[in-house]
Parts: structure tokens; C-alpha cells; sequence
């Protein structure tokens, strides 16, 4: 607050208007604001000073204007100036987030600092905690700070060992921001700059969690129990399969489908007395010169006194390549005088090609099945399918998208493999 005197030395009653002009004038009043004086006398007049506190009015020397206006002669207005002399505050707005962070090694924090005082300060961060488990970062390590200016400090906080198992260790810290001005030798420490500590907490995650080890523990309990319980009982019920399949299967006593015993040492049909047939020999039977059907999937091969005779394992591949959009087909036929009886494909999309595919033998569709499903693909019959002689064992393939082989470009068109295999038998006339 200060004052000032107005004095009328006209020789007429005048009336003065006063206003604060100047950076002071949004937070200083004049009271009273008119006066009205005889020739002669004077009046004081109290100018107050509100400064707000905020670091918008900064601290020093800031000049005070009071013009004074008369009324009957506004040519004799005059200013009065003087300075006013703002004094310092400190004032420092702190957050620290997250307060509570999660990680294995490490965590990351982000401490927000805002100057409120009116000077410009340098600030300094200390952290705190009760051991010496944990090591701490911030960046930059001190931050200079204008009125009003807000800045945003790394922090890092990490633990030298990780837990491995159990619970997750809690870290209790605490971070202190500390200041001072520029000039702080010459201006005493405002106690509203004094503020508690920041508190947060770094959680330490182990690196195998708990459940880890109960899934484990199961797994370890099931091997036990395959190794003790199951394996022995699969291993034995396999050993008697395979001693039952190897051992050699009984005669009948009689002829199936008209067949006899004698039939296989190549016993022909006789003829007695009378021109009838005699003997067991008249029946479909293996040995030559007995005439029979011999039926495969496709259809049937027959001969005049022809029989299926002992064959050989026997496989063909075939390699078949599709254009884009496109559909090819690729064959194998079982050559003449020859009866193909198949137990096994393997069919081969290595490229990861996309499209459909189809396998006949002959007449008759074995399988369609979409590329996309699969990289490689096997069949297995117990019953072989025969397939007679010059038909044919057929793949179609009709290409949509090419895949990508193992030098990781895709591929121009589709590439297909399927290899057959059984038992090749020649048909004995």
C-alpha cells in the first residue's frame, strides 16, 4: 500500500479523477478514486497493492503509474510514477506416475514438475528407500525452471536379481524434489517450497510364475504314470498282436466258394463215367488251368484260364505341376497282363499350394481334398484295392494360389507329388 497527496492551488473548486495506469493497474485500487477540493486545501489518497500470487507476476522491480485528471482543466493532467518491488515466492507443483508399476528387472515412472513460484528455480531429485536393492535413474539428473514452465523427468528404477519363483517382491521408494533459485544466497527459502516426498512401489514379478510350476508338476506326474502304468500295458497288447498276426492260420477242412485242397497243386476238372464232371477241382481255385474272376474297384479283369499270380511290392510317383488358374492331371497305368494292388499313397504339397485336389483309380473317386489343409498326406488300406490292368491311377489338381517354398519366393504354379504303393502281380495264363 502507498499513498498519494493531491493538492488543489487553483482558485476554483476542482474535482480530480485518479487511476493506476502501468503493469500494476489489474491488481492495484485507489480509494477514493474522485476527490473534490477548495483552492488551497489537499487530500491523501491510498493506493493498495494485490499482487496475485502466480507465477505470472514475476518477482523485482515492476513500475506504478497514478494519473490524476482534473475536471474543469483535463490539459493540467498529470502522472505520478514510481516502482513497486514484488516480492519472491517458491511454489512447486509434483507427480510421479505410475505409483505402482509391474516388470521383472525394471520400471519406468515419469515425474512431472511444475514451477508455481514467481523466480525461476533449479530443481534436483533425490530418491529414497529403505535398502539397497535398488538402483535409480533420473533423466535429466536436474532441470532449470521458469515461472510457469512445466517439465517432464524420466525415471528409471531397476533391481540387480531377478526373483525367479514364489510371490512378487514389493519395492517401497520415494523421491524428494528439492529446489533453489538463482540467486539463492541473497533470497531465503520460501517454506511453501518444502513438500513431503513422492511415494511409489516397483512390484518384481517372478520370472516363472506359480502355476508354471503346478503345470509342470502335472506333466511330471503323467510321464510317471505313462512309464509305469500305460507304456507296459500298450507294449504288452503290441507284442501279442504281432505274435498273433505271424502265426500261421489253419486249413479248412472244406473247399470255400468251391475251392478244395487239391485245388492249389493245379488239379484240373475230370470227367467219369457217364460224361459228368468228377472230382473237387471244378471250383474257382489258384493253380493253373483253373478259370476264374478276379474283381478290383475299378472294374474286373478276366481271362480265359488266367489267374493272379505271385506278385511284388511296386510304387509310382507321380509329379505333376499346375498353372495358376488351370487344371491338370497326371496318370500312371498299370501295365498289361498286371493286376496293381494298392495299400499305400503319400501325397505332396511341399509348397503349401492352394486349390483342390482329386485321386481315382480308374473309374472310381478314392478322395478330394482342399490343398490349403495339408502339406503331406498318407492313406493306408489293410485291404488292398486292385487295380486291373490298363487303368490307371489319376491325379487332378486345379491350381488357385501357389504357396511359398523353402527359399521363401513364391512359386510360379502349383507342384504336386503322389506316390502309390502295393503289390504289382502278373495274371498268369
Amino acid at each position: 500500500m502507498t499513498t498519494v497527496t493531491v493538492r488543489n492551488d487553483s482558485d476554483i473548486v476542482e474535482a480530480y479523477s485518479l487511476e493506476v495506469v502501468g503493469d500494476c493497474a489489474s491488481w492495484a485500487t485507489v480509494e477514493p478514486a474522485r476527490v473534490s477540493l477548495y483552492p488551497g486545501t489537499s487530500e491523501t489518497v491510498t493506493i493498495r497493492l494485490q499482487p496475485p500470487r502466480s507465477p505470472e507476476i514475476r518477482a523485482g522491480e515492476v513500475a506504478l503509474g497514478v494519473r490524476v485528471l482534473p475536471a474543469e482543466h483535463p490539459e493540467s493532467v498529470r502522472v505520478l510514477e514510481t516502482t513497486v518491488t514484488i516480492e519472491a515466492f517458491h511454489e512447486l507443483h509434483t507427480e510421479l506416475a505410475p505409483r505402482r508399476r509391474r516388470g521383472w528387472l525394471r520400471g519406468r515412472y515419469r515425474l512431472a514438475v511444475r514451477n508455481q513460484g514467481n523466480t525461476p528455480v533449479r530443481v534436483g531429485f533425490t530418491p529414497g528407500q529403505a535398502g539397497d536393492e535398488l538402483g535409480f535413474a533420473f533423466t535429466p539428473a536436474d532441470r532449470g525452471l521458469e515461472p510457469g514452465e512445466t517439465a517432464e523427468i524420466g525415471l528409471r528404477v531397476r533391481r540387480g536379481a531377478p526373483v525367479w519363483f514364489g510371490a512378487p517382491a514389493v519395492w517401497p521408494f520415494t523421491v524428494d524434489v528439492a529446489e533453489r533459485t538463482d540467486d539463492e544466497a541473497e533470497t531465503p527459502q520460501d517454506p511453501t517450497a518444502v513438500r513431503p516426498p513422492l511415494d511409489a512401489e516397483f512390484v518384481q514379478i517372478p520370472v516363472f510364475p506359480r502355476w508354471l510350476l503346478i503345470v509342470l508338476a502335472a506333466l511330471i506326474a503323467l510321464l510317471l504314470a505313462w512309464f509305469t502304468l500305460v507304456r507296459p500295458a500298450v507294449r504288452s497288447a503290441a507284442e501279442e498282436a504281432a505274435t498273433e498276426a505271424v502265426q500261421p492260420r489253419p486249413t479248412p477242412a472244406g473247399g470255400e466258394a468251391g475251392q478244395t485242397p487239391d485245388a492249389g497243386r493245379g488239379g484240373g476238372a475230370g470227367t467219369g463215367a457217364g460224361g459228368q464232371e468228377t472230382g473237387a477241382g471244378a471250383g474257382t481255385g489258384a493253380g493253373p488251368g483253373a478259370g476264374g474272376t478276379a474283381t478290383g474297384p475299378g472294374g474286373s479283369a478276366e481271362g480265359a484260364g488266367g489267374a493272379i499270380g505271385a506278385g511284388q511290392q511296386s510304387s509310382a510317383t507321380i509329379d505333376l505341376e499346375t498353372s495358376t488358374g488351370r487344371t491338370e492331371t497326371g496318370t500312371y497305368q498299370v501295365p498289361r497282363d498286371s493286376v496293381f494292388q494298392v495299400t499305400d499313397i503319400v501325397v505332396a504339397n511341399f509348397q503349401g499350394d492352394e486349390g483342390v485336389l482329386t485321386i481315382s483309380f480308374g473309374d472310381r473317386k478314392i478322395t478330394t481334398i482342399a490343398l490349403e489343409t495339408f502339406r503331406n498326406q498318407d492313406y493306408h488300406w489293410v485291404t488292398p484295392i486292385k487295380i486291373p490292368e490298363n487303368d490307371t491311377v489319376t491325379i487332378e489338381v486345379t491350381c488357385e494360389k501357389p504357396g511359398t517354398p523353402a527359399n521363401g519366393r513364391q512359386a510360379r504354379g502349383c507342384h504336386e507329388v503322389l506316390n502309390v504303393s502295393g503289390v504289382l502281380s502278373r495274371i498268369t495264363q
